[in-house]
């Protein structure tokens, strides 16, 4: 006759059990790998945080000194424009130079005889002349030769009015005049160089 064995432990009991140890072990290994996750992105957003803050340090040395190269580049335009100005007006005296002994020496080949000058003012290219001539007849004619003149233009009489000077009556003149350069100036100034090279 066969035995018939009888479990009398709870075994609902232990099932719910092993089923509660292995839900807790799952759980448990979840929250592992969830903490381990977290560590993991914890430090790789930690790392890339660190490496950006490399390159903004990075990029704001190299923006010092691009600013300390542009404040050198604006101090070597000043210094250019500063230069470049002196050189025109260094220029510009030379060529004043040249046409101020032009214009005297014009002044002096269109004066008639009998009147001289007794002052002689000029802003920018207009002539301001004053002086006394014998007669009116003679200012008439040196509005004319200034009208002639190549480096002289445009003369316009202020007035003439009668003076005495050293008991001698004389006519004092004021008049204006228009400084010109005559487009064959530079051709006239290089001829007598070009005279003296030639044997």
């Amino acid at each position: 006759m066969t035995a018939i064995r009888i479990n009398l432990l709870p075994h609902r009991e232990q099932r719910r059990a092993l089923q509660q140890k292995a839900l807790i072990a799952m759980i448990a290994g979840a929250a592992v790998v969830g903490l381990a996750a977290v560590g993991i992105g914890h430090f790789v957003i930690t790392g890339m945080q660190d490496h950006q803050a490399e390159r903004n340090a990075f990029l704001k040395a190299e923006i010092t000194k691009l600013d300390a190269q542009i404040k050198e580049i604006a101090q070597l335009k000043e210094k250019t424009n500063a230069l470049l100005a002196r050189k025109q007006v260094v220029e510009q005296l030379q060529s004043n130079r040249a046409e101020v002994v032009h214009l005297f020496d014009e002044l002096a080949r269109q004066l008639p005889d009998g009147m001289y000058l007794k002052s002689l003012k000029q802003v920018g290219d207009k002539l301001t002349l004053t002086g006394y001539a014998q007669s009116s007849a003679r200012v008439s004619t040196l509005m004319r030769n200034i009208e002639d003149s190549p480096w002289l233009d445009a003369p316009h009489l202020i007035e003439v009015k009668v003076s005495t000077q050293n008991k001698t009556r004389i006519n004092e003149f004021s008049l204006e005049a228009v400084q010109t350069v005559p487009s064959s100036a530079p051709a006239t100034e290089a001829t007598p160089e070009k005279k003296a090279g030639t044997p």
